[in-house]
């Protein structure tokens, strides 16, 4: 049941939240709203405004719509058009100029993307972000000899020219570039800090098989060990950290002058000292503290007695930076399903990765399962994929929409209607094919 109630919960507010943004852009622009309808199919409640639209409650809860009025509609049911007002059948959508419909034609993606932005802020605000080192861990000796500047311990830091700092960053920077040949660039800082070089990768028809692209990490040559930058995230009320002046977002550099460069090296060295107290280097925003820390002892899982200091490893972002992420998340991940959908219509990247609505509510009862925020981070990803989707010029979705009124200011008229009609067609074809090879996709992985 749960699976069920969520992917209703899930999918509701995605497709409401998509279709209030053409609703109130269009309030805006003055066109008459026929209906804004919560869920679909038989209404079971409804409410009429000041200004004739009519607020309805159907009876499936999964979306909703939008229903303006149109000339075509005025113009055939002589019934519905007495019902309204000059002001009404004078504002259809189609009175309107261009741009107008353009914006509310944008309106219902970039609704989808401020909530996806909302979402990653709200999640990033209230939150332990972890920040990750991406080690080099073993090369084969025919690498190396290919390679001769790399070395176990560097660290990867970008990707063709891309910024990286999570596995999940990876895959996606490797997954848009699958089916190319040429050069892969990889850029590395060496082990000690003191200098960033590049190493390009001859590859040819990249990630070609369904499985090199499930793990598209375990095909740059080397192995990638993943560790933890050693920041403060979280002090635990049991220690002496905070007490003695250790903070949230703190860097800690050296550890009785020994150099630290992740949290699991801080972990190793506090599991063999001896002592009860250790002098920490951090760095705080741009300035470098000094700090004598008392340790505290406890026994593990093994029952032995070991050091601790009471901190775990993260990041705590303001509410400014929660945003700031958030914006620069939702355009990278968008670009992303943009470069994803190209690929798999060219099939360098496997159709697998396509998931319909009976994935949606498996991953829908998995996160929530998963608790209430990877529920929401689902929410955000989702929010941008139908942000994306709906952009496509495709007809019956917006952006084939926005493709009609290209045509129509291009030819300074709008389509003829029998070609509007196979234009439709067609976009409807398109759609239910697309909606059947997903739903065979989501069957196809439980067999």
């Amino acid at each position: 049941m749960i699976y069920l109630i969520s992917a209703i919960i899930l999918l509701g507010v995605l497709i409401t939240i998509h279709e209030y943004g053409h609703f109130i852009v269009g309030r805006m622009c003055n066109i008459h709203i026929y209906r804004f309808s919560l869920g679909m199919g038989p209404i079971i409640y409804k409410r009429i405004d000041k200004q004739g639209t009519e607020f309805a409650l159907s009876a499936f809860p999964l979306g909703g719509y939008v229903a303006f009025h149109s000339d075509k509609v005025v113009k055939d049911d002589s019934e519905l058009a007495q019902d309204l007002t000059p002001e009404q059948r004078a504002n259809t959508f189609e009175s309107k100029p261009r741009w107008q419909r353009a914006l509310v034609m944008l309106a219902g993606p970039a609704a989808n993307f401020l909530l996806a932005i909302g979402i990653l802020a709200l999640i990033f605000a209230n939150s332990i972000e972890r920040q990750f080192i991406l080690e080099v861990g073993e090369i084969p000796d025919s690498y190396l000899v290919q390679n001769t500047q790399l070395r176990q311990g560097d660290e990867l830091i970008a990707i063709n020219n891309k910024s990286v700092s999570s596995l999940q960053e990876v895959r996606l920077e490797l997954l848009s570039f699958a089916g190319a040949s040429g050069y892969l660039d990889l850029t590395f800082k060496s082990k000690n800090g003191s200098r960033q070089f590049e190493v390009p990768i001859p590859v040819k028809n990249f990630l070609s098989s369904v499985e090199s692209q499930a793990n598209p990490e375990l095909f740059l040559g080397f192995n990638l060990a993943i560790k933890l930058q050693p920041i403060v995230g979280v002090i635990s009320s049991d220690s002496m950290a905070g007490q003695n002046g250790l903070k949230v977002n703190d860097r800690i550099l050296e550890v009785n002058s020994l150099t630290i460069k992740s949290f699991e090296d801080l972990a190793g060295y506090l599991n063999s000292y001896q002592d009860s107290e250790i002098d920490l280097k951090v760095q705080r925003s741009d300035q470098i503290i000094y700090l004598n820390i008392p340790l505290g002892t406890r026994i593990n899982g093994e029952g032995f007695e070991e050091k601790f200091i009471g901190i775990m490893p993260g990041m705590k972002r303001s509410l400014a930076s929660s945003i700031f992420k958030g914006i620069y998340e939702t355009y990278n991940l968008s670009a992303k399903t943009l470069t994803f959908v190209g690929k798999m219509i060219t099939q360098d990247l496997s159709t697998q990765n396509l998931s319909g609505p009976i994935g949606i509510v498996q991953m829908a009862g998995d996160t929530a399962k998963g608790g209430f925020l990877p529920f929401l981070y689902l929410m955000a990803l989702l929010s941008i994929s139908l942000g994306v989707l709906n952009l496509l010029p495709i007809p019956v979705l917006d952006g084939g929409q926005l493709v009609m009124l290209g045509v129509e200011a291009i030819r300074g008229s709008p389509m003829p209607e029998r070609m509007e009609s196979f234009f439709y067609m067609f976009g409807w074809i398109a759609v239910g094919s697309l909606m059947i090879f997903a739903i065979f996709n989501d069957i196809s992985k439980f067999l």
